[in-house]
Parts: C-alpha cells; sequence; structure tokens
C-alpha cells in the first residue's frame, strides 16, 4: 500500500478531492492521509500530490502488519491477557511484574 500524508491546508484539501474521484483506489482515508492501493494509479496519484504541494506531502510505500509472523507469541499472548486484566485502570509495567510477561523496557527497545 501507498501512504500518503498532507501537512497543509491545500495538500489536505486536494488529497480530499483525489480521494473522492478516485475512490477504488483509496483503501482507506484518515482525515489528512490516506492509504491507497499498490497499482501504477495510486502512485501516480501520490506523485501528483507531491509534485502540486512538495514537502507538504510525504508518502511512504507499506505492507500490512502481519502480527503472527512479526510479533514473537509472548507479546502476543501477553497483549491479550492484559486486554483480559481485571483491573482496566492497571497500567501494564504493574500487571507484568511477577507474571511470565514481556517487561515493556525490554519491547522497547526490541525490533521487529
Amino acid at each position: 500500500m501507498i501512504l500518503v500524508v498532507t501537512y497543509s491546508r491545500g495538500a489536505r484539501t486536494t488529497l480530499r478531492n483525489v480521494c473522492r474521484s478516485h475512490c477504488d483506489t483509496v483503501i482507506r482515508r484518515f482525515g489528512r492521509a490516506a492509504l491507497f492501493a499498490e497499482t501504477e494509479l495510486g502512485a501516480f496519484l501520490a506523485c501528483r500530490l507531491r509534485a502540486k504541494h512538495g514537502a507538504d506531502v510525504q508518502v511512504e510505500h507499506t505492507e500490512p502488519f502481519n502480527e503472527f509472523a512479526a510479533v514473537r507469541p509472548a507479546v502476543r499472548e501477553a497483549a491479550v491477557a492484559y486486554e483480559d486484566r481485571d483491573a482496566p485502570s492497571t497500567p501494564y509495567a504493574k500487571f507484568a511484574v511477577g507474571a511470565d510477561h514481556p517487561d515493556p523496557a525490554a519491547m522497547r527497545d526490541a525490533e521487529l
């Protein structure tokens, strides 16, 4: 997918117009950002926005996030356990103490 992020009012207006005109190419719109299909038309639209608005438009090539391939099982299990916790106000760092869950500081420094 192609992620387009806009940083000016003019660029946002153009992005909105592009999204309305090419809804079959837009996968998802997030206000000042949009995901375009990874097609030549998606690339053309992203390049057109950059050509018109320069540095006010950021374009990134993205990949869908596959949590089962990118994240080790202990982290996924910790996320599920944390969401099932008894007290919703308990921060993860406190929740993980004394349990068999990854330490938040260790996860912060570990790349996927």
